[in-house]
């Protein structure tokens, strides 16, 4: 059975995104990108919500992007090979292959898919993550902690939820990053 993994940096304090809605604070330097695309080359889909989607779109097209270098290159090619599927109301169109519009979030849908799919899937934003982790469905925690408060912003996790975790892994990174890869408790 394909599991449900949510993969993301998060501030100190706690935060995906800032005040002004940017991860520019949570760029990933060439040892921390090469490691995340490894954690991320098995992966078979990737479940968004719109702003996430939005800002993993110009993997796409890497070539534009100012200072493309090997390892986000590398990167590129192994987020264009999976499936993507984006949750949204109000999303027409898509600029990206392999990709598909859902309207709503179904946690049977994705139970479902978890019991048919040979590879694991990601949820990507923390809005969508939120109803994965009400929902019961996510089935590992990977989280990229960047040495940073930035005080306010999108919180990575959402604060109504009680969820007993055990750690699997942990890594430290140069600058100070640190890798922790949790499941929930059974």
């Amino acid at each position: 059975m394909a599991k449900l993994l949510y993969i993301s940096p998060t501030s100190l304090d706690g935060y995906l995104a800032d005040e002004t809605r940017s991860l520019d604070w949570s760029a990933p330097d060439e040892e921390f990108l090469a490691y995340i695309t490894d954690l991320l080359r098995p992966i078979g889909t990737y479940l968004y919500g719109r702003k996430m989607y939005q800002t993993m779109a110009v993997w796409e097209t890497p070539e534009a992007i100012p200072g493309l270098t090997p390892a986000m290159s590398e990167f590129a090619s192994v987020w264009q090979a999976a499936g993507k599927v984006v949750y949204s109301k109000s999303l027409d169109t898509l600029s990206t292959a392999r990709t598909r519009i859902e309207r709503e979030f179904d946690p049977q849908a994705i139970r479902d898919l978890k019991t048919q799919s040979p590879r694991d899937f990601t949820v990507g934003g923390p809005t969508l993550a939120a109803h994965a982790i009400r929902a019961g469905l996510i089935d590992e925690y990977h989280l990229f902690v960047v040495p940073r408060m930035i005080g306010g912003g999108n919180r990575i996790l959402p604060p109504d939820v009680d969820v007993k975790l055990d750690l699997l892994d942990e890594r430290r990174f140069a600058r100070g990053w640190l890798y922790l890869r949790y499941h929930p408790r059974a």
